[in-house]
């Protein structure tokens, strides 16, 4: 999908560095500062124009919560949901995936969300899905080796790589259903994609694996 350039994005971010950090990795193992407190780190690693991580952090609010978003062209609208939802327990980085190690330090999070995440399909481009070995390498180092990931998609075929993946790692499933939205999971938050494909009947795959060391 072709992102529509906007050439006052990095103007905004900046008249709102109170949410997005604009140089994140001087706060490398210090992120409880940020926030002002000792409550566990969740992020989203493709967060997107923001309403998954708005409403997380609405529903839990002894959660602090960072969205990561390559796109200034999406990660604006993201700024304005956290602004609408005046949640205090959120921010927003505007850096790629490959950086996670660079901004954070080891265990320093607890829990990684990937929500309907690029599915890359042709082989050649396998490396650049976020459920990859190496993205799942990078998620341990933060996560110290221990925490959990939650992954949802509407689609069927990234999702079985991404069992696959995660099997293949060492991952322990806990967590697994082919139709999220006609199972008994409670405390679903749905981001913007999530609502488009249930509204047209699509199933919704989920998955919760951890790291138990």
């Amino acid at each position: 999908m072709r992102m529509r350039h906007k050439p006052w994005a990095d103007d905004y971010l900046a008249e709102n560095s109170h949410i997005v950090i604009s140089d994140p990795s001087q706060y490398k193992g210090k992120w409880h500062s940020v926030f002002g407190n000792d409550n566990p780190i969740h992020i989203e690693v493709g967060t997107g124009k923001g309403q998954f991580i708005s409403g997380m952090a609405l529903q839990h609010p002894d959660v602090n919560y960072i969205g990561i978003e390559l796109f200034k062209s999406v990660i604006v609208t993201a700024v304005d949901k956290v602004k609408q939802s005046e949640a205090p327990n959120v921010k927003l980085l505007n850096i790629n995936a490959d950086m996670l190690s660079d901004v954070f330090a080891e265990g320093e999070i607890e829990r990684v969300y990937l929500n309907f995440s690029d599915p890359w399909p042709k082989k050649r481009h396998e490396k650049r899905r976020l459920t990859n070995h190496a993205f799942l390498q990078k998620y341990e180092q933060v996560l110290g080796g221990k925490g959990a990931i939650h992954f949802k998609t509407d689609n069927r075929g990234l999702f079985e790589y991404s069992l696959t993946s995660f099997s293949e790692y060492g991952l322990v499933l806990t967590f697994v259903s082919l139709d999220l939205h006609q199972s008994d999971f409670e405390g679903n938050v749905m981001t913007e994609y999530e609502e488009k494909f249930a509204a047209k009947g699509q199933p919704i795959y989920r998955v919760e694996a951890e790291w138990r060391n």
